[in-house]
């Protein structure tokens, strides 16, 4: 396979496929079409709620995708001790937070979903960390858990409105608002400073895991603790970080959470995590946990355009064989070479040499 002609995004999809196959995961492949009414009613688990619809030629409302786990989630069935492990790359169809305007992604990813265990996270945050590690190794992923910060928030204040808004707060590193909510709910001074200590609650996980037994008991950190010590395998453990200031949405994910950074680029390109209480409302016995590799962001990634579309520009006429000229051909790209035969020179094609037959001949 000449790799020159590969494009980068195809690259990456190559190997993150070996990747995924390697861990027994198995290619997922779905119509770009979906019923409506399937995505309406479970428009609370989607990054956005507006769906590119049609009607189809039997009068039924059908969507391009703009999610895939849903649709993996759908055709899915619940075996006691089997897991469900897929892997994907996939065009979705919604609205681009920085354009505001449908836009066509690509994503590739991985589901885990049925009677999962904490060795299926692991495996998972693991190969998060190995698909950055295939794009560049400057990179870091910082993992969470929503069980840790839900049930420090509900301990200083028995309100959900408390509850949301102090991790809003907290996610957005908002020490100053955070003050002020506490005082609104009657949180003391030691409350607060317990919050700010899940904010500043990032990097080295053995440091994170000590800053964490003053806000936690040993139980509540058994299970983060187990994972810290499964991922010292991982040849990129350095890169996994934990970030306690990393919230997800509760109505999506529960337990572990995690999002993936790449040098250069300022915004997530990697996110996942657990999402029990998602399987749950959509009435799934089963645990799940996955992620998805936003594509599209890698464009800042991608090797500069080549300089030439080919290396050869072949020009030939009606006083030239046509043997002498697949004969050309033919030598030139048992050379090494890209081959363009015109019989006139195209204006916008970029080539490093021409060889004229014309003339020659």
């Amino acid at each position: 396979m000449n790799e020159q002609l590969l494009q980068y995004e195809e690259k990456v999809i190559f190997n993150l496929r070996e990747l995924y196959s390697k861990h027994g995961y198995l290619p997922y492949r779905m119509s770009k079409f979906e019923e409506y009414e399937f995505y309406i009613r479970n428009k609370e688990f989607m990054v956005s709620d507006r769906v590119i619809a049609f009607n189809d030629t039997n009068g039924k409302m059908m969507a391009l995708k703009p999610d895939v786990t849903l649709s993996i989630i759908k055709s899915g069935e619940d075996i006691p001790g089997v897991k469900q492990k897929v892997y994907y790359n996939e065009n979705v169809y919604r609205v681009s937070k920085s354009t505001h305007r449908f836009k066509e992604i690509m994503q590739a990813g991985l589901e885990c979903i049925g009677d999962t265990d904490l060795f299926d996270i692991y495996e998972v945050i693991a190969l998060a960390a190995e698909s950055l590690a295939v794009l560049q190794k400057s990179f870091v992923l910082t993992v969470s858990h929503l069980g840790i910060l839900t049930a420090v928030t509900a301990s200083l204040c028995a309100d959900s409105r408390f509850q949301k808004q102090a991790l809003a707060f907290i996610s957005e590193k908002n020490e100053h608002d955070l003050k002020a909510l506490c005082e609104q709910y009657g949180v003391n001074d030691d409350g607060y400073g317990r919050l700010c200590r899940l904010i500043h609650a990032y990097g080295e996980r053995r440091s994170v895991l000590k800053m964490l037994e003053s806000l936690c008991s040993d139980e509540q950190l058994d299970e983060v603790r187990q994972l810290s010590t499964l991922l010292e395998a991982s040849p990129y453990s350095d890169n996994i970080q934990f970030d306690f200031s990393l919230v997800g949405d509760s109505s999506y994910y529960n337990g572990f959470i995690f999002k993936g950074f790449l040098y250069g680029i300022a915004n997530d390109v990697l996110s996942g995590g657990q999402y029990d209480g998602m399987m749950k409302k959509i009435r799934r016995r089963s645990r799940a946990i996955g992620f998805a590799l936003y594509l599209d962001m890698l464009e800042h990634l991608a090797p500069s355009r080549r300089e030439t579309d080919v290396d050869v520009l072949l020009l030939y006429d009606e006083t030239v064989p046509f043997a002498a000229v697949a004969a050309k051909t033919a030598e030139l790209i048992a050379a090494g070479h890209t081959c363009s035969a015109q019989k006139a020179q195209p204006e916008k094609l970029r080539y490093r040499q021409i060889i004229d037959m014309r003339k020659e001949g």
